[in-house]
């Protein structure tokens, strides 16, 4: 009982600083909508500017001012990042800004990069607290008790400014509704500058705070983000005393999980939120008003129809010049012509339930590498044939999408969102941990097509039929009596329930034919490649895809396809400098702020404000 109560401290300890930075999440979501992926960013310059401080500032003094100063610091920061960069796209569709914050996250890893340097930096020990106190016999260190003391103190003081101060009934007006604060003109603009700025130097504090318990490193925005949005989902979003809650239960389950559990560390946490949402689906104390966009992505779209025949002569060039490509292109470019295609295809099924459907996933990857590792796995341990195994890639994956559907599809926003992200970290850790079958980490490598299929321009043939197929059959469901359907229940579910249509049963129907295409694309990336990791499964790979079509445009039937085009592209040149990583930033920053529609949806603006027409007049 001991040994429980110290482990049971040390949780309690981890939830001070995880709270604080996961309490400014909350607070920027509830007020914004954004889904401020970068939050973690801000909670790495915390530490790397409390650690500078820290190091100038000497003693008792020097220790604590320097964790004050660093999050007003922090907090001046997200201001000048919410100006510059998020309020100018408010008016674009609500989870658009997750492209934008996406790009901040590179900028400020550069940039971190450029001014600290490469090396982890140890955090100084806290003056005075140095050394542990026993309690019950087991030692627990001083500076532990310390934050466990100050987190009641920190709750009260949030809870204080937003129920007992005049910002706080604003920021609550703004979480109900931002429409009516706005119409009794309140400025929403400097409120929602108000807000970041706050909920930006929560993340700094929090980051500063764990410094004599860790340090300061150039991963600790990607390592603390995932756990942060665990925590407020849990939560539910907008709530600080359900942030408060998640993060006591996340944090000390983690422990006990470390100490009694050691194989579920990677997962717990991801298992505890799909339980929650599964029970609770807007989490412990979340309402159903902040829950996000219900499943629409910005406002309803014009009236699609197919290509006239403008269009249609446009794309058969294309496709012909593509089909002429191997007589002029070297190997390098027909390989990175085949990425192309194959992140195109994946792209293009992650925009069919976004786009066409309204369903934000987070874990799209989990179906485009599980049909990689279905394939592979057949190749490996039972030499089946590159045209089978092939096969097996699509299957695999709508069968899993058919098992995750069944749980994600009566979510909604990001709620959806999350639990998708869920189980998608459930996938790779089943391949990440199970080596006797994956090889974990060490991946399946020498997966290589038939020999009829072994050269690089049969294989680049091989891909464009498959591609530009699976693009083409997805159009084509969009344009079916299905694909309406799937729209009606985006844009109105209610009136689409009137008229007799099963919103959920469409969704899930659709959420398991991305799948299927997801899966193909992973396919033909296995053998193209020649192995599988499980890299391909992580978060990033599911981030990739959704900037994309962000990029490319939600409302375009093509964005999915130029989308990964251009990303393709600029990734392969900006790769070659040594700072990629903050040059994509701004890339990203850029094309977010000046074709806030995405790439082809300005186009297709800019083209019918040319010719004098309105949008339902464009072929999308």
């Amino acid at each position: 009982m001991a040994f429980f109560f110290a482990q049971l401290l040390t949780g309690l300890a981890n939830a001070s600083s995880l709270f604080l930075v996961a309490s400014g999440l909350s607070l920027i979501f509830g007020v914004t909508r954004i889904v401020n992926f970068a939050h973690g960013s801000f909670y790495m310059l915390g530490a790397f500017i409390g650690v500078t401080l820290m190091e100038v500032l000497p003693g008792h003094f020097g220790f604590w001012g320097s964790i004050l100063l660093t999050g007003l610091a922090v907090g001046l920061i997200g201001a000048i990042v919410e100006i510059v960069v998020l309020r100018p796209i408010y008016r674009a569709p609500e989870l658009f800004q997750l492209v934008a914050t996406f790009g901040v996250i590179l900028v400020i890893q550069d940039l971190t990069l450029m001014i600290w340097g490469a090396e982890d930096r140890l955090g100084p020990r806290a003056p005075g607290l140095r050394g542990i106190w026993r309690i019950f016999g087991e030692p627990v260190p001083k500076y532990d008790i310390v934050l466990i003391a100050m987190t009641p103190f920190i709750l009260f003081g949030l809870w204080y400014l937003i129920t007992r101060t005049r910002l706080g009934v604003l920021v609550r007006a703004a979480t109900q509704d931002r429409e009516m604060v706005g119409a009794l003109g309140v400025n929403q603009a400097w409120l929602f500058t108000g807000v970041f700025a706050l909920g930006s130097a929560l993340a700094g504090w929090g980051g500063a705070l764990q410094l004599p318990k860790g340090g300061a490193d150039l991963l600790m925005d990607f390592n603390i983000i995932g756990t942060i949005f665990v925590i407020v989902v849990i939560g539910g979003m907008g709530s600080l005393p359900g942030a408060f809650i998640a993060a006591v239960l996340i944090s000390v389950l983690n422990v006990l999980g470390v100490t009694y559990l050691p194989s579920s560390t990677l997962v717990l946490m991801f298992v505890v939120m799909a339980v929650v949402l599964i029970i609770r689906p807007y989490g412990l104390l979340g309402r159903e008003e902040v829950a996000g966009e219900h499943g629409q992505v910005g406002a309803p779209e014009t009236p699609i129809r197919p290509y006239g025949r403008l269009g249609q002569a446009v794309i058969a060039g294309l496709l012909v010049l593509m089909a002429l490509l191997p007589l002029v292109a070297d190997q390098f470019l027909l390989i990175l012509t085949i990425d192309m295609i194959v992140f195109a295809l994946f792209a293009a099924s992650l925009h069919f339930i976004l786009g066409t459907g309204g369903l934000v996933s987070f874990g799209h990857a989990a179906f485009f590498g599980g049909g990689a590792y279905a394939a592979a796995l057949l190749v490996y341990h039972f030499d089946t044939p590159m045209e089978i195994a092939f096969l097996f890639a699509p299957l695999a994956a709508g069968l899993l999408a058919l098992g995750i559907g069944w749980f994600c599809i009566r979510l909604t926003g990001v709620y959806f969102a999350m639990l998708t992200l869920a189980f998608s970290q459930l996938v790779w850790s089943l391949a990440y941990q199970w080596r006797a079958v994956t090889r974990g980490d060490d991946g399946l490598i020498s997966i290589w097509p038939t020999d009829w299929l072994s050269g690089t321009v049969p294989y680049y043939y091989f891909t464009l039929i498959l591609g530009v197929g699976g693009i083409l059959f997805l159009r084509h469901v969009i344009h079916a009596p299905f694909g309406y359907a799937l729209r009606a229940g985006r844009d109105s579910p209610r009136q689409a329930e009137a008229m007799g249509i099963d919103v959920k049963r469409i969704q899930f129907a659709a959420f398991a034919l991305a799948g299927v295409m997801a899966g193909l694309a992973g396919g033909m990336f296995v053998f193209s490649k020649g192995s599988v990791f499980p890299t391909e499964l992580e978060i990033a790979a599911s981030f990739d895809a959704l900037i994309v079509v962000f990029l490319g445009g939600v409302k375009t039937l093509a964005g999915g396809v130029v989308g990964a085009g251009f990303m393709t592209v600029v990734e392969d040149w900006l790769t070659r400098l040594e700072y990629w990583r903050l040059l994509l930033g701004l890339v990203i920053i850029a094309v977010v702020i000046i074709a806030p529609e995405g790439i082809v949806g300005s186009i297709r603006s800019a083209w019918a404000r040319y010719r004098g027409t309105g949008d339902e007049e464009v072929a999308k």
